[in-house]
C-alpha cells in the first residue's frame, strides 16, 4: 500500500512565471503570466486536488479500492485521475456537455470512470445539475468519498500556503495586482488570504465571465469552463475574499486568446484569456497603478484546439462573427502582446 501523504508532497511543482510588453490604446505595460499549465497534469488544479485529497486522508485514510467521486469541468478531474491510481484508489468524475472531448478522453484513458450529465441547472451551466448527481451516487454507494471542491476550505488553504508565496516571490516588490479567475473561487481565497498577511498592498482581483453567478452577476450564456459558476462562490462571501471584481465577456476573452497565440504562439485557456481581458478592462478605465500586474493563467490552450482556437466550433455555438469582430476591434485599440523577458 503507497504511503499517502508522501505520494501527495511528491506531487507538488513550482510553475513559472513569464513576463510579456502588452499595448493597448496607446499605452504599453509589462504584465506577468502564472504559467499553471506546467504544472503535472496542466494546471492549477493540480494544486486543488493535492489540497483536497490530504485533507480527505486525515479525514478517514484512503484505503486501496476506495473510489473518490467528484463534480469537475475537467481540469481538477484530470488532476484527481492522475493522482488515485498512484494511492491505489479508484476516481469517477462527474462532467457535462461543456467540458471539452479532449479531456473526457484524457480521463478515460487514465482509468477514470465518466458520467456526463446533460440537463441544464437553468442557470447558464450544468453545475447544480452534475452536483445533484454526485449527491444521488454517494446516497447510493456510501462509502464513496466526495471532497466537495465548491465548499471544502482545503483547496484555498493549499493556494495560500503554495500559488499565493509563489506570485509574490517570482514577481518580487513591484507587483501591484494578481488577477484570478473564479469558479468555486478557492484559489482566489487563497491568493488573497496570503495577500492580506503578506502583501496587503497588493489588489486581489476576482475575475468572472458575464452570466455567471460566481461573483454577483447575474445567470446566463456562457462558453468556457473553467470559469464562472451557477452559484456564488462558497469561499467569497466575507469582506476580505477580494478587492475588487471585473466581469469580461467571454466572447472577448476567446478574442484575447486568439490574439495571444497570433502574437508571441502561447495558447491559453479560455479562463486565462479572461484575466488578461480583466486586465485590459482595468488598463482602460484607469484603475490600474504604475507596478507589475499578475494574471493567474489557470491552464494552457491545448485542450482547446477543437473549441476555442477553433472556427468550426465558433460556427456551431453561433458566435463566429463575433468573436472575430471582437478580435478585430481589440486591433483597432492597439492590442499586441511581445514576449521580451524570460520566465521566473
Amino acid at each position: 500500500m503507497p504511503r499517502v501523504k508522501p505520494v501527495l508532497a511528491r506531487a507538488l511543482r513550482r510553475t513559472p512565471l513569464l513576463y510579456l510588453d502588452v499595448a493597448y490604446r496607446d499605452r504599453v505595460r509589462r504584465l506577468g503570466l502564472k504559467l499553471e499549465e506546467h504544472g503535472p497534469t496542466g494546471s492549477v488544479k493540480d494544486r486543488s486536488a493535492i489540497g483536497l485529497l490530504q485533507a480527505l486522508h486525515d479525514e478517514r485514510p484512503l484505503t486501496p479500492g476506495t473510489v473518490v467521486v467528484e463534480s469537475t469541468s475537467g481540469n481538477l478531474g484530470l488532476a484527481l485521475a492522475r493522482l488515485l491510481p498512484s494511492i491505489d484508489c479508484v476516481f469517477l468524475a462527474v462532467v457535462d456537455p461543456k467540458t471539452p472531448l479532449a479531456t473526457r478522453t484524457m480521463l478515460t484513458e487514465r482509468g477514470a470512470g465518466v458520467i456526463v450529465v446533460d440537463e441544464p441547472d437553468g442557470h447558464g451551466g450544468y453545475l447544480l445539475s452534475r452536483l445533484r448527481r454526485v449527491r444521488d451516487l454517494c446516497d447510493r454507494n456510501p462509502g464513496y468519498r466526495w471532497p466537495n471542491q465548491y465548499e471544502n476550505w482545503a483547496s484555498p488553504d493549499i493556494h495560500r500556503r503554495t500559488t499565493g508565496p509563489e506570485i509574490t516571490e517570482q514577481a518580487g516588490p513591484e507587483l501591484g495586482a494578481v488577477y484570478v479567475p473564479v469558479s468555486t473561487g478557492g484559489t482566489l481565497a487563497g491568493i488573497s488570504a496570503h495577500l492580506r498577511r503578506h502583501r496587503p498592498d497588493v489588489a486581489a482581483v476576482a475575475v468572472d465571465v458575464r452570466g455567471s453567478l460566481a461573483v454577483a452577476g447575474s445567470a446566463g450564456r456562457r462558453l468556457l469552463p473553467g470559469i464562472g459558476a451557477s452559484r456564488p462562490s462558497a469561499f467569497l462571501k466575507g469582506p476580505h475574499g477580494y478587492d475588487r471584481a471585473v466581469h469580461v465577456d467571454d466572447i472577448e476573452a476567446i478574442a484575447v486568446c486568439r490574439i495571444l497565440a497570433e502574437d508571441v504562439g502561447l495558447a491559453l485557456g479560455g479562463s486565462s484569456g479572461c484575466a488578461v481581458r480583466a486586465l485590459l478592462t482595468d488598463l482602460e478605465n484607469g484603475r490600474m497603478d504604475d507596478r507589475l500586474a499578475v494574471c493567474l493563467a489557470a491552464d494552457g490552450g491545448g485542450k482547446y484546439r477543437d473549441t476555442l482556437y477553433c472556427d468550426d466550433w465558433a460556427t456551431e455555438q453561433g458566435v463566429v462573427k463575433e468573436i472575430t469582430a471582437a478580435e478585430e476591434q481589440l486591433r483597432r485599440e492597439g492590442l499586441f502582446f511581445d514576449r521580451k523577458h524570460q520566465e521566473h
